[in-house]
């Protein structure tokens, strides 16, 4: 005879317009009014899940880790490989999550990995990294921590409302720790507590040694030296908690069977989601399409940009993710954008947020002023606003000429002297037929002298578009 087994159904509360999943449950702060004790870092820290900047933990005990992110301080890290000049909006998702963790009354490290950057993560890659000389490793350690210190300060600066101080976050190199350390110490007393079958399983690694680039033991070994930075900061700083991405798991997870070998099982991992495009291919330095928080890599306007040209559907979600707004305020964005898509209200609410995290108010203004001289209706107005050197990075690959202002220059005078158009008739006709356009405005008359304020804007600049693209930028001396 056949065990019938009763079901109990459960009606889950919704956000929003969305039902929440079982783990979302239990992360809510109202389950936990029973169990934890008043005095408490803030709750809002259990919303991160609601936002979807949790996507799995480790050891998978959501009660408990809850009671300890509500019960009292904690220090979380979050570790950053220099391996390029800048981070970019993958790694933008993590210093996120680490701000929502010192919001909440914790205490952040940001680690800058100085050292392991020479040994190269093999997660999420196909095959093995470039090698970086210690010159530009130690480099893009200034750089990767310039880009951290910008968007801590600029987060307290233009985005943290309240009146209560933030504990500081702190920046560390673990360049710090291994500098001048014997290899045979290490591995005596670190690597003896790891396990090869466990880390021969992990995904990262199973992964590379089934591809035709193969893992080299180097890589194999920096899962190795990321748990010892675990067991460092714990430590030294008491450190329980890391954040890192997805693809980052398997990593936390040696450092926690680590520290739980050596101090007991006091230590946890979250992860983070990974950022995809919308067709789902990830975001990064090693995929090709970087979006860089370093203006010198990603200006300020192409970051703006990228956001605000963003696909409807990913709207509510990198709301959430990337910005600090309550769910209650998106959720009234989203209301005001789905009455009127067009105006793309949600993209720009967006890209907004995340230039002033990353660039601050100047950044942002700068961005907008560029905006509206490109896409805007203030017309030649817009235009002249823009030095040369934001003109440049706005009509990127404009060609650009040096004209002597002669008076009684005309319109075709000029276009020959930059040779943008057909010479004789075929370049006449093509203006009278309104091909051309100057500082955004379509001329039809060639045989036109040139007038100071229309045609020569006030930062001595004249914009010149040729067709749909093709851009040229005449500096009068």
């Amino acid at each position: 005879m056949a065990t019938v087994h009763k079901c109990i159904l459960v009606r889950l509360p919704r956000i929003g317009n969305r039902q929440i999943n079982c783990l979302e449950l239990r992360f809510h702060k109202r389950y936990f009014s029973k169990t934890l004790p008043k005095t408490k870092p803030s709750s809002n820290i259990l919303t991160l899940h609601q936002r979807g900047l949790i996507q799995d933990i480790f050891p998978n005990s959501t009660d408990e880790l809850a009671k300890v992110l509500t019960s009292s301080p904690q220090t979380i890290y979050c570790g950053f490989d220099p391996t390029a000049s800048s981070l970019h909006i993958g790694n933008l998702l993590a210093i996120i999550g680490l701000i929502h963790c010192q919001r909440a009354g914790h205490n952040g490290i940001a680690l800058i990995g100085g050292a392991t950057a020479s040994i190269g993560d093999p997660s999420g890659k196909s095959k093995e990294r470039d090698p970086l000389s210690v010159d530009q490793v130690a480099q893009n350690v200034d750089a990767i921590e310039n880009n951290l210190k910008t968007i801590f300060e600029n987060h307290e600066l233009y985005i943290w409302k309240s009146k209560k101080d933030l504990k500081p976050m702190k920046i560390l190199n673990n360049s710090s720790w291994y500098e001048g350390k014997n290899v045979v110490e290490f591995l005596s007393s670190i690597g003896r507590h790891l396990r090869m079958g466990t880390m021969l399983g992990r995904k990262s690694v199973k992964s590379r040694l089934e591809s035709p680039a193969g893992l080299n033991f180097s890589e194999f070994s920096y899962q190795a030296f990321q748990a010892y930075d675990f067991l460092h900061l714990h430590r030294q700083y008491g450190c329980r908690i890391q954040l890192g991405g997805m693809d980052q798991m398997g990593n936390i997870c040696t450092g926690y069977e680590l520290i739980d070998r050596l101090h007991g099982p006091s230590v946890y991992g979250i992860a983070l989601p990974l950022v995809t495009t919308s067709s789902g291919d990830k975001l990064g330095k090693t995929a090709g399409n970087a979006v860089w928080l370093n203006s010198q890599n990603t200006s300020e306007f192409d970051l703006y940009q990228y956001f605000v040209q963003l696909p409807d559907s990913l709207m509510r979600k990198y709301l959430e993710l990337f910005t600090f707004l309550s769910l209650d305020e998106i959720g009234s964005i989203m209301q005001k954008h789905q009455s009127h898509p067009s105006k793309r209200q949600a993209q720009k609410k967006l890209a907004e947020q995340v230039s002033l995290l990353v660039h601050g108010e100047e950044g942002l203004s700068k961005a907008k002023r560029l905006t509206e001289a490109l896409y805007g209706s203030s017309g030649i107005r817009a235009l002249e606003v823009l030095n040369e050197k934001e003109a440049e990075e706005l009509f990127k690959g404009a060609f650009i000429s040096q004209i002597i202002l002669e008076p009684g220059i005309s319109i075709f005078d000029m276009v020959e002297k930059v040779k943008c158009l057909p010479t004789g008739g075929k370049g006449e006709k093509l203006i009278r037929d309104g091909g051309l356009y100057i500082n955004n405005n379509r001329v039809t008359n060639p045989n036109q002298v040139l007038l100071e304020g229309e045609h020569i804007l006030q930062n001595n600049l004249t914009f010149i578009r040729v067709g749909k693209k093709n851009y040229y930028i005449v500096k009068w001396i």
